[in-house]
């Protein structure tokens, strides 16, 4: 995937307070049309750096707000077309700038405008417009923030061994505006733009004003799962008002507002499976995390009434976990020698002692138990099969 640039502008920023409003200017050091840009250092400090943006994945409802990058949409009223965003109009006008000394004055007033924002640091900040000639006559446009490196040194001679370099950056922490998106390729949108930034920071989200982006897909998941329950409490309850009902609506709106959740304990198997069907169709690696007691298991929606069930035994809650193998990482520990028991003979166990106990039965060497275990499973086994063997300590 190789651009041809067009031109570029190659900005410095400076500030004498990271995060303050005193002391933020910018330098502009020199603004070049392709052919000299074939010439420049910045052509191979930025080589590859254009196609690894593009090729760079975003989920329009990502995984969590905080994800490094995003796709975002220019905001307008109903019926308005995107020229009535004043985000779009900048980013077009820079986009379709026919000189050098056009793409330079567009470029200093866009970095006008982010000098204002509040995630501010030094650093270098590179405009570029570029095409993709093999797909597009259209040209892609290239935003680049270079933060400044600290602490970086370069060899110098045999007395003072290392000098500062001053002002150093590094295209590997390359925050990016690219527009438009390309979501497959040969495919843009004009509507959207993407953003690649520290997760921790909003660089390009206090920038770009008037850019929406859309909830992540917990969030969104989440609703609909709320909307199937309400139709749910619709039909169970149709023109019942008693306070039953009042009761359970309550206590169903306080579990949906806890962020720490417990099993609401409502609906069948086939209930869950029917509503999780829904949401699969919609995207089919939605996960599933969970903690029973202190133990988080993390899986797929999917994985539920597969190889994942819920389950109660003995007044506990039990979660079973099914699979042709086990896989440890890691540290080596001694649960990666045990010769499984039946799961009949660990149900026996469960809810029998209490949390505080230590573990007896099928966890004790030398009482016998191992030898069921191994009766049991129709395995030979030396070591569990002689009661007179025991471990070497």
């Amino acid at each position: 995937m190789e651009f041809d640039v067009q031109y570029i502008s190659f900005f410095v920023i400076q500030t004498d307070g990271e995060g303050t409003d005193s002391g933020k200017r910018f330098r502009h050091f020199q603004t070049m049309d392709g052919e000299d840009y074939e010439d420049s250092p910045l052509k191979e400090f930025l080589s590859g750096e254009f196609a690894r943006i593009v090729k760079r994945k975003a989920e329009r409802h990502p995984v969590s707000e905080s994800v490094p990058t995003k796709i975002g949409r220019f905001r307008v009223e109903p019926g308005y077309e995107p020229d009535s965003n004043p985000d779009y109009n900048l980013l077009q006008r820079l986009r379709s700038a026919d000189t050098a000394e056009r793409f330079h004055s567009i470029a200093d007033e866009l970095v006008h405008i982010y000098m204002d924002t509040s995630a501010v640091r030094g650093g270098a900040f590179i405009a570029v417009q570029a095409t993709l000639s093999k797909l597009f006559d259209t040209p892609f446009l290239f935003l680049l923030k270079c933060d400044f490196e600290s602490k970086i040194a370069r060899i110098a001679d045999e007395r003072s061994l290392i000098s500062t370099v001053e002002m150093a950056i590094s295209a590997r922490s390359i925050k990016s505006i690219q527009y438009p998106h390309m979501p497959e390729e040969g495919m843009l949108e004009p509507w959207e733009v993407k953003i690649h930034q520290a997760s921790h920071a909003r660089y390009f989200e206090d920038f770009l004003k008037f850019v929406s982006y859309e909830r992540p897909l917990p969030e969104v998941m989440g609703e609909q799962v709320l909307d199937m329950v309400q139709q749910y409490m619709t039909d169970k309850w149709q023109d019942d008002v008693s306070p039953l009902r009042k009761e359970e609506e309550e206590a169903v709106e306080i579990w949906a507002a806890s962020d720490k959740r417990e099993l609401l304990e409502r609906w069948t198997p086939e209930q869950v499976y029917a509503a999780s069907a829904v949401l699969v169709e919609q995207k089919e690696d939605l996960g599933l995390s969970f903690k029973l007691g202190g133990v988080q298991v993390k899986g797929l929606l999917t994985d539920f009434g597969q190889s994942l069930h819920f389950a109660r035994h003995n007044g506990r809650y039990v979660a079973v976990i099914e699979g042709d193998f086990f896989q440890f990482e890691r540290g080596i520990s001694p649960v990666e020698l045990l010769h499984p028991p039946e799961l009949v003979q660990v149900m026996e166990v469960i809810g029998q002692a209490s949390p505080q106990d230590e573990p007896t039965g099928l966890d004790s060497p030398g009482d016998g138990s191992n030898d069921s275990v191994a009766a049991g499973s129709g395995h030979e086994n030396s070591a569990v099969n002689n009661e007179d063997d025991d471990v070497p300590w």
